[in-house]
């Protein structure tokens, strides 16, 4: 899954919105083939009983014989998150420390999850947490053997909820312009796509989910995938990083950025213009 939006840095966490449960369906195949071929153990969580889901798999290749040595695992959501509750976002990254820690020490090569998320971001609530879970994860995606596709059923949560959500993953096929996603090196966080007046609501509620943390007095944002900032987004990481009693570095392929800083006298964020 790429989709018009993706960039090419993905680090295997992906956000699947589907309309068709033949979609999740599909993915959930391509995933069980990925992680045997790759030696990894298989979580599969979702709502439903975990004997109909693997009545629909047994036709896959190995699928039998990987859950009969614990290769692939079927998990009610309530048994992998606490549902119907809302969810405590340190916690919930803990209990996949364990189980990518788990799977490495019984011989896996790491831990590769498919979780149908619906039934855990409902209300706003539980999107505000489970959104900042989602930030959280990712950062230890990008470092550790494990990889994860969150799905979300467009037809129960609608667009604007699942926005939320797909906007904190690197990879998805949502339909949403900007991405904020784990960074690299000393960047606090990714940033790609576009960010323009039309998200800047869904861009300021991202940024405080994330809750991106200063090291050494800058705070750094790696815009290199970003296409196009406007001044309002700027701004707000300007603001950010002044309430963290940080400057806010921008690192960018593209110049237009900082001739916008100096023309708004932005003295306080800095633009890093790297080849």
């Amino acid at each position: 899954m790429t989709g018009g939006n993706a960039t090419g840095r993905a680090h295997g966490h992906a956000c699947l919105v589907y309309d068709d449960p033949a979609a999740l369906h599909a993915r959930t195949v391509e995933q069980v083939g990925l992680g045997l071929a790759a030696g990894e153990q298989v979580w599969l969580v979702g709502p439903e009983d975990p004997d109909a889901v693997a009545r629909r798999l047994a036709a896959v290749p190995g699928f039998a014989d990987a859950r009969r040595h614990g290769a692939v695992r079927l998990f009610r959501v309530d048994e992998a998150y606490r549902r119907d509750e809302v969810v405590d976002p340190g916690s919930q990254v803990r209990a996949y420390v364990r189980a990518t820690t788990e799977a490495l020490a019984a011989g896996h090569t790491g831990l590769r999850v498919l979780a149908e998320a619906t039934d855990l971001v409902r209300t706003p609530a539980q999107r505000d947490a489970f959104a900042r879970y989602e930030h959280r994860v990712d950062h230890w995606i990008r470092h550790h053997p494990m990889t994860a596709v969150c799905a979300y059923d467009r037809r129960v949560l609608g667009d604007a909820a699942i926005a939320e959500l797909a906007c904190l993953h690197p990879e998805t096929n949502a339909d949403v312009l900007f991405r904020l996603h784990a960074g690299d090196d000393d960047a606090a966080v990714a940033l790609a796509g576009e960010l323009d007046p039309t998200d800047e609501c869904l861009f300021a509620a991202a940024l405080e989910r994330a809750e991106p943390s200063p090291v050494a007095g800058r705070l750094v944002f790696d815009a290199t995938d970003l296409r196009f900032v406007d001044h309002r987004a700027l701004l707000l990481l300007r603001e950010y990083a002044h309430r963290h009693g940080a400057v806010a570095v921008l690192r960018t392929h593209r110049p237009a950025p900082a001739r916008l800083v100096e023309l708004l006298g932005l003295t306080d964020l800095r633009v890093e213009v790297v080849r």
